[in-house]
């Protein structure tokens, strides 16, 4: 009995999306207001602003947000209130609220590239990415030399599959910053989208350059070369990335599913259990675990780990499919056909014919 397992090693880092990521937060500056702005005669304004500002230093975002939405109850043309609005929603994770607050500041000052690269960030956060990219490219025409708007242009060119435009904008990144180990490392996963794993390699190696301990840059450069048939020298790249983060289970994690991928499962094994070891509670390793050893027929370990993994999710329809394979092949019948119906259950329930007919067909089998 065996699993199917995809052997896209191209792509499959790049999917699970662990290399292409938004732009964090941190680039996102909070804008001040300037007291001179506002109106010296309503001291009201005044003291709101002031009293926002306090509230920001302190860290007290939330507590910041009606102070300023006060402010533009009085002052409703001062764009800066809005762009400080959206950079609270913002840090609170609510991007809807940021977008309509940075457009309002657009719509005032419609000249501002920082709120444009603002909106841009926020749009992304809510996957809106072609709207991102429109925001982030009309950042880059406001400010020729806004490095972070050009990566986040690359990053949501990426997320759409226009990978050329990603590594377009990419490469104006390097001309402004010669020495971005992330931007280098950006272009090499784009090379691997598209296949084109000689120039990911030397894009990759000089991110390696730039920043050696980096374990994502080492985890994609071992991908590229293994891709190149350059097995000795990827393999030595995906240990490198193991030793710079012995505890990251998620590195592990990833290694492992390039093995499996290969189809070198005793590897594979021995990553996914470094990763059980760093994160326990990680419902994806057990079911990862779970998965080699019913491809090697271990199917009394297989059994342990999927049980693992639905104690800790237990409302997974693949992972009660999968324990009842390894339970069949233990000839626990019983207990097989107990967990094809959980499975069939929670298939039903997600409105999943395909996987229900899986079922019914693995049930139809033992009759």
């Amino acid at each position: 009995m065996t699993v199917n397992k995809q052997v896209l090693i191209a792509t499959l880092l790049l999917l699970s999306g662990w290399t292409i990521a938004v732009p964090s937060v941190q680039a996102v500056q909070a804008p001040s207001v300037d007291l001179a702005q506002a109106n010296p005669e309503n001291q009201r304004l005044r003291d709101l602003l002031r009293r926002g500002r306090e509230l920001v230093d302190a860290g007290q975002l939330a507590e910041a947000i009606p102070v300023y939405e006060e402010a533009a109850t009085i002052e409703s043309d001062n764009a800066r209130i809005y762009s400080a609005l959206g950079f609270l929603q913002a840090r609170q994770n609510n991007y809807q609220a940021a977008v309509e607050a940075y457009q309002r500041a657009i719509a005032l000052d419609n000249d501002n590239g920082d709120f444009y690269y603002a909106l841009g960030f926020s749009q992304a956060n809510l996957q809106d990415y072609s709207s991102a990219a429109a925001s982030y490219r009309r950042a880059t025409e406001l400010d020729q030399d806004n490095v972070e708007a050009f990566i986040g242009l690359g990053v949501v060119l990426a997320r759409q599959g226009d990978f050329n435009g990603a590594i377009d904008a990419y490469r104006r990144v390097t001309a402004l910053q010669p020495n971005s180990a992330q931007a280098y490392k950006f272009i090499g996963s784009a090379y691997i989208q598209q296949e084109r794993y000689s120039e990911a390699v030397e894009s990759l190696r000089r991110a390696a350059e730039l920043a050696p301990r980096e374990a994502d840059v080492q985890i994609n450069l071992g991908v590229a070369l293994i891709n190149l048939g350059n097995t000795p020298d990827g393999l030595t790249a995906l240990e490198r990335a193991a030793s710079l983060e012995p505890r990251n289970a998620q590195t592990h994690l990833q290694i492992g599913e390039i093995f499996q991928a290969q189809g070198n499962l005793d590897q594979a094994l021995t990553f996914y259990r470094r990763a059980a070891s760093a994160n326990p509670g990680l419902a994806d390793v057990h079911v990862l675990m779970g998965n080699v050893l019913l491809e090697q027929e271990d199917y009394l370990l297989a059994i342990v780990q999927y049980r693992e993994a639905i104690e800790l999710q237990p409302n997974e329809p693949q992972t009660h499919y999968q324990l009842g394979l390894a339970l069949q092949g233990r000839d626990r019948i019983a207990e097989a056909i107990a967990s094809f119906e959980q499975a069939r259950t929670l298939y039903e329930q997600q409105n999943n014919a395909e996987g229900v007919a899986k079922v019914e067909e693995a049930l139809d089998q033992m009759n």
